[in-house]
């Protein structure tokens, strides 16, 4: 297997994807990671945004909302809040749900609690939107 990498991508409710690869591009906290075979081992905290995953020709484009991801020997497992494969985004809902958050978060009465809910469902949509768009844009290249 060398010169390939393992993907796991799991979140709390399921596995989302397994696969061998050549490269997966992560988005940490610091910008954008790309993993290579023989990376160094690295715990990296994931910020909301999109996870590449390329094997040959073929890109897989997951949207994920924050967790972390672990590379050692060749593998990269990523824990995720949520994980959405680019395919299955439904553009007009994701479009919806930031709508909603919005205007939630326009209601100057929300406790702490609620105020944390609305602005993380406002970034989740906001990842899914991103990446169903951006899905798009690539299907008309």
């Amino acid at each position: 297997m060398a010169g390939r990498l393992i993907v796991e991508l799991v979140t709390p409710e399921r596995p989302a994807f397994s696969g061998e690869g050549d490269c997966v591009v992560l988005p940490a906290w610091e910008g954008e990671m790309g993993v290579l075979p023989g990376h160094a081992p690295f715990l990296v905290q994931l910020k909301p945004g999109e996870v590449r995953f390329k094997a040959g020709v073929e890109t897989k484009i997951f949207a994920v909302s924050g967790g972390f991801a672990e590379i050692r020997d060749d593998k990269v497992s990523l824990f995720a809040e949520t994980a959405e494969m680019a395919e299955s985004i439904d553009e007009e809902r994701a479009r919806q749900a930031l709508e909603r958050a919005k205007a939630e978060l326009l209601n100057k009465d929300l406790d702490s609690m609620t105020l944390a809910q609305a602005e993380a469902a406002m970034r989740r949509a906001q990842v899914r939107l991103k990446v169903a768009q951006l899905r798009s844009v690539r299907r008309k290249l």
